[in-house]
């Protein structure tokens, strides 16, 4: 009797660790409906693969003022400064685009890869950021609060427009900063998520498919369901999820160092960790 019981436990468990590896493997293939490679056929990393390729340093900058005392503020010359240095240092701005081919199919990128992307929408990162990017040949990713439209300091939906057609990336930034640890149900996802993401799809005529999280913060529950609108999107600090590492890529605040001080940062942050 003993040995019938022990041959039945071991037939469950042989279907259980099948039935999960299964799981994991379609967990690994899943991919975004805006994401172009589905109709080629072409094989996607698993999570497990993308958690280990190495990490590509992504800067978070929010106001780029004078007079500002925060940590989420830089002057316009502490901008260019950082701007430049980047240049000389032999840096390439890459798009989530491009980020988003490396991690799931391992496409190449430029040597010495750097993505510059803007939280808020504040009026500056147009008039102000957008500029010196272009001048040192850098595009930026531009995550937009749509509660903000034409409002004063913030972004008018006419240059919204415009940064997307100078070749920048219009992401998401919800539509009044709430985080997603809070939305309690689909009318939540429906106001924060799917009803901004249509309007600025028509404001910028383009999908958009990148969210950055408010403050940075998500749970595992968070990251799920934002698979389904986005191909990545992008926290705060360095803790991936591992089972949804495309939802959960890290950024750095830039806060005003100097440009020896981002550098080295940068290398602490995400070079050395790979």
């Amino acid at each position: 009797m003993n040995k019938i019981i022990l041959f039945i436990s071991a037939i469950l468990l042989t279907f259980v660790v099948t039935s999960c590896n299964h799981a994991a493997q379609h967990r690994s293939t899943k991919s975004p409906a805006n994401d172009s490679s589905l109709s080629s056929g072409e094989p996607r990393n698993t999570p497990a693969q993308i958690c280990a390729k190495p990490d590509v340093p992504v800067l978070c900058f929010h106001h780029i003022a004078d007079n500002i005392k925060s940590v989420y503020a830089v002057t316009p010359a502490t901008f260019e400064a950082d701007m430049k240095m980047l240049a000389d240092s032999g840096y390439h701005s890459v798009s989530p685009d491009q980020l988003y081919d490396y991690l799931v199919y391992n496409k190449p990128l430029p040597a010495k890869p750097v993505m510059i992307t803007f939280d808020d929408a504040r009026a500056e990162q147009a008039t102000v950021a957008e500029p010196i990017l272009k001048k040192y040949g850098f595009r930026g990713v531009f995550f937009i609060m749509t509660i903000t439209y034409n409002k004063k300091n913030y972004m008018t939906t006419e240059q919204i427009a415009q940064l997307a057609k100078d070749g920048n990336t219009i992401g998401l930034h919800s539509w009044d900063h709430q985080m997603v640890t809070k939305y309690k149900d689909a009318a939540d996802w429906q106001k924060e998520v799917v009803a901004p993401k249509a309007k600025l799809e028509k404001i910028v005529g383009m999908p958009v498919k990148y969210w950055a999280y408010p403050d940075g913060i998500y749970n595992h529950t968070s990251t799920v369901e934002l698979s389904k609108y986005f191909k990545l999107s992008f926290s705060l600090g360095t803790k991936k999820d591992t089972l949804e590492p495309l939802q959960t890529v890290p950024r750095m605040i830039v806060p005003g160092w100097t440009p020896r001080g981002l550098l080295n940062a940068m290398h602490r942050t995400f070079e050395k960790r790979n």
